[in-house]
């Protein structure tokens, strides 16, 4: 009885969950109802496992709109019928077009046509899998209408839409929000029926009761539909699982490459490489992820064919295969990384590889997984409502105005007004939406390939970069048994591919070694010298403040110690207290006697703490003798990744009880469960840390021996954990000079000549794309400009944008002021006049002006650097109105340990961080006038006394403290300090004052 059934996932539409409606169903005994969202297939994976529990028979569809204008409702009789739909929608929602008023003929669906639309179409010969839906409102209708006399195609339909008052005046709320208007303007016929409610089975029947055909064939054919997938435990591979010809050729194929390989790994492999291998094999042909090790090979096959530079990790790191085949980087030996957290008779689904690969070239690589990879889609994801911006979307719907809005916001009292009392209903149905999904997204990295093709599993969209997209989202894609291939994309590798690029045109002659030979980095005094001082700026994931700090204390001087950082930073390890335990354990070899025994004996290389997720699985099993699959399902469930709340709980109690009976004290067990939930999914696989310390390494290496070039590359992808002008602060620390972008020297990007780094025409905030490209294609063909005019006569831009050019000192090769320069461009430029487009075979000369000689300052090129680029070109010291009212250093800090001090420092960055009372205190980077960084620690009563949020030169005073080796300032005092004005608006103030 119930064919049109809407979720949520109708989105800005519907106003619950497929949850909600199964619970709903429960409530008033009915035993079978469709999900038909319109123009969606999201949520019907999740329905049909959520009903299997709920033992109600589910029925999917979808009910096809153009807008809200319902045009058929279609019902998947089988798997092979909602293939069928999901191909249909998605072929419309592809292209943006618009459904027909008639459905097309489908070989495994019903067709229902609202008793409306039926009329319209009145002349069609309805075929045997299409019905006319008759509803409640539409009942008297029928006698009148030419369906009286085909009782055998009229069907049920009462559309579910809403609960009650309150969920339909959502929906208003929604369809409002969708449509951005008014709820005052909000038309009817944008708005579903307040009566599309699901009522009790009885109460349908009395309204059906002159037409018991109708119940008849409803029950019929929602009898008749049985799409089926299997879930979670029962649920069978997905993905594609035969990569070539069969799985005894995939397997030869796998076995072939690691043999063929290993002595490229291991110069001498020992037998322990030899049975890991063979260990690994074994498992990984039992568990029949034999493809799913090729895909990934294959695709990094064409990234090696293309340079392309990539970084894999995840669980699958703890690979010896992966290792040798190329997949990851890591040895697993080496760290003895633990075989069961990659692979085990408990874990069915895949290994986990993550796979970087350059932001500049991730979209290459998805593409050629596209074209190489049959049933091949994006994971989809859903944005939802959040509280906050429901407020502001509803603030617009009631027509508050934005600064009551914004006062709310803020926990202000909002005054008594003409639109106060909507703030009320406002919070009311804020709190109501928020969670909804709002609109489909792609996910961050995730891509399917499929056995079957996609849309045997869900429709897909289309987004703006053109590679179709599912549905749903990666918790259900798991559940059904289909496992995302992660293609990530990040900004460190395209700054080692970057630098090498650089390094070929401006020292052609220096040999770089090898970027793969990890072993010689991991083994150069000079590279290990860098961590230790903590002397990182630019080099992916290590140079944080935080970063710093924590290799400081650590004394960091190598790879393992460097893997251990890069897991002890998460705040996993830090929130249960145990990184500053790490750090002792690690300086002070006593205090490793204070671990307990076993667990030391268990952990011994992290001194008895737990730092990696592989070390929960070690401890559970080892320590408190749980199985491996009881010690996973606990890992997971550190992560998220257990849905049953039940299920985590049981375990933990299992693991308390074993606990005591093997003797352990309750204190002694609390203390290490409490360990353990304190890593709550943010602790880091062992070899997730060791792939990142392999990254780390490379840019070390280039960081180490060639700064400028690695600088520069890092610069041209946009910087990292600092802003640009602290990447320009370092190159002139390293030895280099930066000059501003010139017309004749800068590209797009920056480029370095020799020691010189001149910043790209790109790097300018207002000069327009189109204009640096007809500068440069001018450029490129008939070479650099030989002066201001030849410039005009050549590159047909506008007046501003050459504007643009010359205060930010473009033309300073041509020897002329910028000042005589603007007066010769708005002599030679009229800007109400069009440039002639055409070339001229004879181009007339410029007319010369007497300018009169005008001078420009140090002052005024940094005012309008800092408008144009962001930031001077100046040290900010030179730029202060007064003299420093301290000259101490930073590098004199080590003396005065327990002292107050006063020093001046340039802003680096500064954190904000809650304290256990929810009061804010900051953690401060600064940098002296000899460039020398050093620490503040702002505690909450001098975080709210004093800002440090401006851009500048501060001066502050506090305490120098040593923690472990890295010195810090407890500050007591800070001021922003004041730059010397711009002269020439002190010099427009001064003859305002004179006409006045």
């Amino acid at each position: 009885m119930y064919l049109n059934c809407h979720s949520y996932y109708s989105l800005r539409y519907g106003t619950f969950s497929e949850s909600t409606l199964l619970e709903l169903a429960k409530e008033n005994g009915i035993t079978q109802l469709a999900l038909t969202d319109i123009n969606s297939t999201s949520a019907c994976l999740s329905f049909i496992k959520q009903a299997q529990e709920h033992n109600i028979h589910s029925v999917v569809g979808v009910d096809v709109r153009n807008g809200v204008d319902q045009l058929y409702i279609l019902i998947a009789k089988n798997n092979e019928g909602f293939s069928e739909i999901n191909t249909f929608i998605s072929e419309h929602l592809h292209i943006k077009k618009l459904f027909p008023d008639v459905a097309p003929k489908f070989e495994n669906c019903y067709c229902i046509y609202p008793f409306e639309k039926a009329m319209e179409i009145k002349s069609h010969t309805f075929s045997e899998y299409e019905f006319i839906g008759i509803s409640i409102k539409n009942l008297n209708r029928l006698p009148f209408s030419p369906f009286n006399k085909m009782m055998d195609k009229l069907v049920i339909h009462q559309t579910v839409s809403f609960r009650n008052q309150s969920d339909y005046n959502a929906h208003r709320l929604l369809r409002t929000i969708d449509l951005n208007t008014l709820l005052s303007k909000l038309p009817l016929s944008e708005q579903g029926d307040k009566t599309d409610v699901l009522l009790a089975p009885e109460l349908v029947k009395v309204k059906y009761q002159e037409y018991p055909e109708l119940l008849f064939n409803t029950d019929k054919l929602l009898k008749s539909c049985k799409v089926n997938f299997y879930f979670d435990e029962h649920r069978v591979n997905q993905n594609q699982i035969i990569y070539g010809e069969d799985k005894d050729s995939d397997y030869t194929i796998l076995e072939e490459l690691c043999y063929n390989k290993i002595k490229e790994r291991y110069k001498n492999p020992k037998m322990e490489v030899y049975e890991r291998v063979e260990k690994e094999l074994a498992a990984i042909k039992q568990m029949d992820f034999v493809s799913y090790f090729l895909i990934n090979n294959d695709i990094l096959d064409y990234a090696r064919s293309k340079d392309y530079p990539y970084i894999g990790r995840g669980s699958g790191a703890n690979s010896v295969v992966a290792y040798i085949i190329g997949i990851t980087n890591v040895d697993p030996i080496e760290l003895d990384l633990y075989f069961e957290r990659f692979i085990n008779v408990y874990r069915s689904s895949p290994p986990d590889f993550d796979i970087d690969f350059s932001w500049k070239d991730r979209d290459d690589i998805t593409d050629y997984i596209f074209r190489r990879f049959k049933n091949t889609a994006l994971m989809g994801t859903y944005v939802t409502f959040q509280y906050r911006a429901v407020i502001r979307e509803l603030g617009k719907v009631f027509g508050v105005p934005k600064f009551e809005v914004d006062s709310f916001l803020k926990g202000y009292k909002v005054k008594k007004s003409a639109s106060s009392a909507y703030i009320q209903l406002i919070e009311k149905y804020a709190h109501y939406i928020h969670g909804f999904p709002n609109y489909l997204s792609v996910h961050s990295g995730g891509i399917i390939i499929t056995q079957k093709p996609i849309y045997y599993y869900t429709s897909t969209f289309l987004p703006p970069k053109g590679f179709q997209t599912v549905q749903f989202d990666m918790n259900i894609a798991e559940e059904v048994g289909i496992f995302k291939f992660d293609i990530l994309a990040q900004r460190g590798l395209s700054k080692i591919k970057d630098t090498l690029e650089i390094l070929a045109y401006n020292q052609p002659e220096t040999d770089v070694l090898d970027m793969e030979d990890i072993e010689v980095f991991k083994n150069d005094p000079n590279i290990n010298k860098l961590l230790n001082t903590g002397d990182c700026m630019g080099v992916f994931y290590v140079e944080s403040p935080a970063m710093r700090t924590l290799m400081t204390k650590l004394q960091t001087n190598d790879y393992l110690n460097l893997v251990a950082a890069s897991s002890i930073i998460r705040p996993g390890v830090s929130n249960g207290g145990m990184k500053n335990e790490y750090i002792l354990r690690h300086r002070i070899p006593e205090k490793r006697k204070e671990a307990h025994p076993v667990m030391l004996e268990i952990l011994e290389d992290t001194y008895g703490v737990m730092v990696y997720q592989e070390d929960v699985l070690k401890v559970a099993h080892k320590f408190a003798g749980l199985s491996l699959a009881e010690a996973d399902i606990l890992r997971r469930g550190m992560g998220g990744k257990v849905k049953s709340k039940g299920q985590f709980e049981q375990i933990e109690k299992k693991f308390i009880s074993y606990c005591l009976k093997k003797g352990y004290s309750e204190t002694l067990t609390n203390e290490v469960w409490n360990q353990i939930k304190a890593f709550a999914g943010y602790a880091f696989a062992k070899g997730h840390s060791a792939s990142y310390a392999v990254e780390s390494y490379q840019s070390l290496y280039l960081k180490k021996y060639f700064p400028l070039e690695f600088m520069t590359a890092v610069l041209n992808n946009g910087g990292g954990f600092y802003n640009i002008e602290t990447y320009i602060h370092e190159i002139k620390m390293q030895g280099g000079t930066v000059e501003a972008p010139c017309i004749n020297k800068s590209d797009h990007g920056n480029k370095i000549y020799g020691e010189a780094v001149f910043l790209g025409l790109g790097m300018l905030k207002s000069l327009e794309f189109r204009a640096i490209q007809s500068i440069l294609n001018e450029r490129d063909v008939y070479g650099k400009f030989s002066g201001f005019d030849d410039f005009v006569d050549r590159v047909k831009i506008g007046i501003e944008q050459i504007i643009i050019l010359i205060r930010i000192d473009a033309f300073r090769f041509t020897g002329a002021d910028k000042h005589t320069l603007l007066w010769e461009a708005h002599l030679k430029l009229d800007k109400n006049k069009t440039q002639n487009p055409y070339p001229v075979l004879f181009k007339p000369k410029q007319i010369t002006y007497d300018i009169p000689e005008i001078k420009s300052t140090t002052v005024i090129d940094a005012y309008d650097q800092i408008e144009l680029l962001g930031f001077p070109l100046h040290s900010r010291f030179n730029l202060l109105a007064a003299p420093l009212p301290t000259d101490f250093k930073a590098k004199d800090m080590v003396a005065y340990v327990n002292r107050k001090i006063t020093i001046c420092g340039k802003l680096v960055t500064a954190k904000g961080t809650p304290t256990k009372d929810k009061r804010l205190m900051h953690f401060g980077t600064f940098y002296d006038s000899e460039g020398v960084f050093f620490d503040t620690v702002h505690f909450p009563n001098i975080a709210e006394k004093f800002s440090i949020s401006s851009e500048g030169i501060y001066v502050v005073r506090g305490k120098v403290v040593d923690d472990l080796g890295c010195l810090a300032i407890i500050v007591d005092y800070i001021q922003h300090l004041e730059m010397i004005p711009d002269p020439r608006f002190e010099d427009a103030d001064k003859s305002v004052k004179l006409m006045d």
